[in-house]
């Protein structure tokens, strides 16, 4: 690990990382149809506006606005071409944001949207490729670390994390979605996927999105029985009510979120933050928790 994840990790019990970029970023006007890798380019002010405002309520990590950011799902939106420079321009955002604050930048690489051969059309050379990119250019950027995030298929998992540390120095922290309850949508468990990640080397295991938050802490308790290393766990504000209109929204409110950090951390979570439906107000009131437990 770098020396700035090892010392956080060393000065402090418990880390605070940030909330919703997607959600967030709606509720501010990205309109339907639109990534935040597409308002990187054309509304940077509103990608660095979130992070200032997570680094406000307490973030020591921010993720980049980079989830999509990978060459084959920027092609679905005609930005195949602008990759590289999105990916470094969320990177040059998010350390702008920082700037003054000690938080580190976390380079978020999410899933490729395709299945993985013989269930789908996506082969391990394209995967490689992609992954390796876009770790490259992160890193190259400026990233503090990388974060492999809302992964749920161990073939794809394994060569993200392989592709990462081929091109880049920095830790790689591997987060995956439990979006059925406590397995992913191919069947995985959370022993299954400590024993296929932690040998690669990883900085820590992560559990992110998800469905609600009890079945997350049952992911949680299980992933804490399953490795020594450090536990990332950013759930989901709840589970999403969809409207009329097919808009989600998530009612756990700050206060009810952050009322789970005890039973967190008593199950060995170390670097908290929230996915889908988590404002700053969330990020704050977890942050305050965390900084509660911390002087106990």
């Amino acid at each position: 690990m770098t020396n700035s994840l090892a010392h956080l990790l060393e000065e402090k019990r418990y880390l605070t990382s940030d909330g919703a970029t997607g959600t967030n970023l709606i509720a501010r006007g990205l309109p339907r149809g639109k990534t935040a890798e597409e308002w990187v380019l054309e509304n940077p002010e509103a990608i660095l506006a979130l992070h200032r405002d997570f680094i406000n309520a307490g973030s020591d990590i921010i993720l980049t606005s980079t989830f999509g950011g990978s060459e084959i799902r920027l092609s679905r939106s005609g930005l195949k071409d602008k990759h590289q420079e999105i990916n470094r321009k969320a990177v040059e955002l998010a350390r702008q944001a920082a700037e003054h604050s000690q938080a580190l930048i976390a380079g978020s690489i999410g899933p490729l949207g395709e299945m993985m051969k013989p269930l789908g059309s996506l082969d391990e050379g394209t995967a490689e490729r992609n992954y390796r990119q876009q770790a490259k250019t992160l890193s190259e950027a400026g990233a503090d670390l990388l974060l492999i995030e809302t992964q749920f298929d161990i073939a794809e998992a394994i060569i993200a994390v392989k592709a990462a540390r081929t091109v880049s120095q920095l830790p790689v922290i591997c987060s995956f979605s439990f979006d059925r309850g406590t397995k992913t949508m191919m069947g995985v468990s959370p022993t299954k996927f400590a024993e296929a990640i932690e040998i690669l080397g990883v900085a820590a295991l992560g559990i992110n999105c998800g469905k609600s938050l009890e079945d997350n802490l049952t992911v949680l308790k299980e992933l804490a029985n399953a490795t020594q290393l450090p536990i990332w766990f950013k759930p989901n504000a709840g589970l999403p009510v969809i409207d009329t209109e097919g808009n989600a929204a998530y009612n756990v409110n700050p206060a009810e979120m952050a009322s789970y950090v005890s039973d967190w951390i008593t199950n060995s979570a170390r670097i908290i933050g929230g996915c889908c439906g988590t404002s700053p107000e969330h990020v704050s009131a977890l942050h305050t928790a965390l900084l509660a437990e911390d002087i106990q």
